[in-house]
């Protein structure tokens, strides 16, 4: 019938090309953004070499850096910029990705990325049970720490600046915000 919608599964995800792009389901619906920048790729950069040292010195779990599969469900497949499971989730990383909500979701923004990152990305995360969800904007140089409450995200601390913060779930990490932006 026309204007009825076509619910994509991961089985069409896997057929996409690989061209490049990034290519992610939501609930069904295809979302396309260009590769991205190189700042973007330093920031992202700065961070996992950042989250992975602490991660790994500590046996804490496992930090994966984009392009990974996060598939939530079989019609949400997500790549998220980092992503982080603690040593409880690791059995969700298959051959195929990480199949289910990892503790921790990093998204840099980018120009293209923006509203889908701060809107559907968020809703996404936050119905599939992502526990915390870090947004980085590269522009006003913050780093917003959401913890998942009920449902909803909640802002846990917006970090800026040449002070060391720690942000959830790491308490133990204490990093300066301006040190990321290069």
């Amino acid at each position: 019938m026309a204007g009825e919608r076509v619910i994509l599964t991961y089985k069409d995800y896997e057929a996409l090309p690989a061209d490049g792009r990034r290519y992610e389901l939501h609930e069904g619906e295809l979302s396309v953004t260009p590769a991205p920048s190189p700042r973007h790729q330093r920031i992202v950069g700065a961070l996992h070499l950042m989250l992975a040292q602490h991660v790994n010195s500590r046996g804490l779990g496992e930090v994966f850096l984009s392009p990974i599969d996060c598939i939530l469900s079989e019609t949400t497949v997500v790549q998220p910029d980092l992503v982080y499971l603690d040593t409880g989730r690791g059995s969700l990383v298959s051959n195929r990705g990480i199949e289910g909500p990892p503790t921790l979701v990093v998204e840099v923004l980018s120009p293209s990325t923006t509203e889908i990152d701060r809107s559907t990305k968020r809703q996404l995360y936050a119905r599939h049970g992502v526990p915390y969800y870090w947004i980085v904007d590269p522009e006003a140089r913050t780093v917003e720490a959401y913890v998942l409450s009920e449902g909803a995200y909640q802002l846990a601390a917006r970090a800026a600046g040449p002070e060391p913060v720690s942000l959830p779930p790491f308490p133990a990490l204490a990093f300066v915000p301006a040190s990321l932006w290069p």
